[in-house]
């Protein structure tokens, strides 16, 4: 009956060593308050902002990822409004002319357009006490690249999944960390309803018009999972009251996560509300076209193009490869150590193999020695070299894989080389033949039901056998020496 029309707008703090108009240090997450500040960021009389020419060149980086024009002219505004943690009075952002305009994201097929992107300076933090409140200013003044979508997105998942993906292209771009929980992306939604198609038939609308509704802002979105939630209520909440005939009003809410509910905050500000000027402490931007093909050549391989090529090269599959591409630190380890492995084997026909078996000890078995910590390459102590070496044996059958947990947690402790873990704990594996049958008729005689089984048809109880001998050898028995010994064995008996 009603149909979500959602746009969204994203704060980002951008990752420079300075801030946006002066030099001071970008750390919104100092523990002292105040001390990343100066005359220019809190705004004493007589100072005068400098541009920061790095967080310029993010943002056109992200424009032109996201299939923004980059207009030849930019310039900056002021924003005019009172709060406590602004300290100018004012917020030097941009209004009619920003860096980047008209473009879109694909996600999942369907193009989520953009309307632009535009950078500004961030405003202070307030502390909120019993009885009082506090300013911090260390992050008053950083950076702070807004983008805005169009209205195109119709769902709470589908906002929470471009959400997703635009914080992991500025991550993948080196632009942003924008963790939202410590405030570097800060999500703000606008949800109306309108009437669907067919009851715009039965109030004898022409299939063309849109009968829209009444927007509504909704802010403290702090997580993915805030966005969606936030979006589910607001849309019931619209839904009911356009059931019952009433109206829904214009407002700014915000949402409560604790209970679960949007509250009302303030009637929402119009544009004309903040006065725009631009400002006159500022000279024009020219974007030029050098720079431009400069800032277009350093754009890395982005997350839908990694997905689609760790399809094609590696054939994984879709929980694998996303993993992989929401991990990227993890994705380019898994590559070092396919590269390393296939040097070791000297042969292509074995990749597949080698890719599955990678896959799997990155996918399971590291992530439970990491017992859900992130994956760092710089902080883990296992080299891609010594990973794929510890790969080569297992593929070539030279340790089972009861020895293998054993020597990958070695390797996760200590950082050393499988081969001499293997040596020096002598985890050597069993290949006598001869020694592995007489430990094949010792099972064999203490399992005379699982043998009766087995030759009744019973296939669980061959793989009970099997991990009988396995026990009795600590798992240093090959287990396909073991397999084919075992069967001759039994087809004799």
């Amino acid at each position: 009956m009603y149909q979500p029309i959602i746009g969204l707008e994203v704060h980002i703090e951008l990752k420079t060593k300075s801030k946006m108009f002066c030099s001071c240090k970008n750390d919104p997450d100092e523990h002292h308050p105040n001390i990343n500040i100066c005359p220019i960021c809190t705004a004493h009389p007589g100072t005068l902002p400098v541009i920061n020419k790095e967080a310029v060149r993010k943002v056109i980086k992200t424009g032109l990822t996201l299939n923004c024009q980059i207009p030849e002219y930019s310039q900056f505004d002021r924003k005019n409004y009172f709060y406590p943690d602004l300290p100018k009075g004012y917020q030097i952002s941009q209004y009619d002319k920003p860096l980047c305009i008209k473009g879109y994201l694909n996600l999942d097929g369907k193009k989520i357009r953009i309307t632009r992107i535009h950078l500004e300076e961030d405003t202070g933090r307030l502390v909120h006490e019993r009885d009082y409140s506090l300013v911090d200013f260390n992050r008053a003044g950083i950076p702070l690249m807004e983008l805005v979508t169009e209205p195109d997105l119709v769902s709470a998942k589908e906002a929470r999944r471009f959400a997703e993906e635009l914080r992991l292209i500025l991550r993948y771009l080196n632009v942003a960390e924008a963790n939202m929980e410590k405030g570097e992306m800060r999500v703000e939604a606008n949800v109306s309803l309108r009437l669907t198609q067919a009851i715009s038939k039965k109030h004898k609308r022409k299939p063309h018009e849109n009968i829209l509704g009444t927007k509504v802002e909704i802010k403290n979105l702090n997580s993915f999972r805030s966005v969606e939630r936030a979006l589910e209520y607001e849309i019931e909440r619209q839904t009911k009251i356009l059931k019952s005939g009433k109206k829904v009003i214009q407002e700014t809410r915000g949402w409560d996560e604790n209970r679960g509910v949007t509250v009302s905050q303030r009637e929402k500000e119009e544009t004309h509300d903040y006065r725009y000027f631009p400002e006159p402490d500022l000279p024009p931007l020219r974007i030029i076209p050098e720079m431009i093909t400069e800032i277009k050549a350093g754009i890395p391989e982005l997350p839908q193009q990694r997905r689609e090529r760790f399809k094609k090269e590696y054939n994984l599959n879709e929980k694998e490869i996303e993993i992989f591409v929401q991990n990227k630190d993890l994705g380019d380890y898994f590559e070092k150590i396919i590269s390393e492995a296939m040097e070791w084997l000297k042969k292509v026909e074995g990749k597949a193999k080698i890719v599955k078996l990678t896959s799997n000890y990155l996918i399971t078995d590291l992530q439970g020695l990491l017992k859900g910590l992130p994956f760092s390459e710089k902080e883990i102590l296992i080299t891609p070299e010594n990973f794929a070496e510890f790969i080569t044996l297992i593929y070539e059958g030279k340790i089972s894989s009861k020895i293998a947990k054993d020597v990958l947690q070695e390797m996760f402790s200590t950082g050393a080389d499988p081969s001499q873990i293997i040596e020096e704990k002598g985890l050597v594996l069993i290949t006598n033949a001869a020694e592995i049958e007489k430990i094949i008729k010792e099972v064999i005689s203490q399992n005379q039901k699982a043998v009766e089984d087995f030759k009744k048809g019973k296939e669980n109880a061959f793989q009970y056998l099997i991990g009988q001998i396995m026990a009795k050898t600590k798992g240093k028995a090959s287990p396909q020496l073991v397999n084919k010994l075992l069967k001759q064995t039994l087809d004799k008996s």
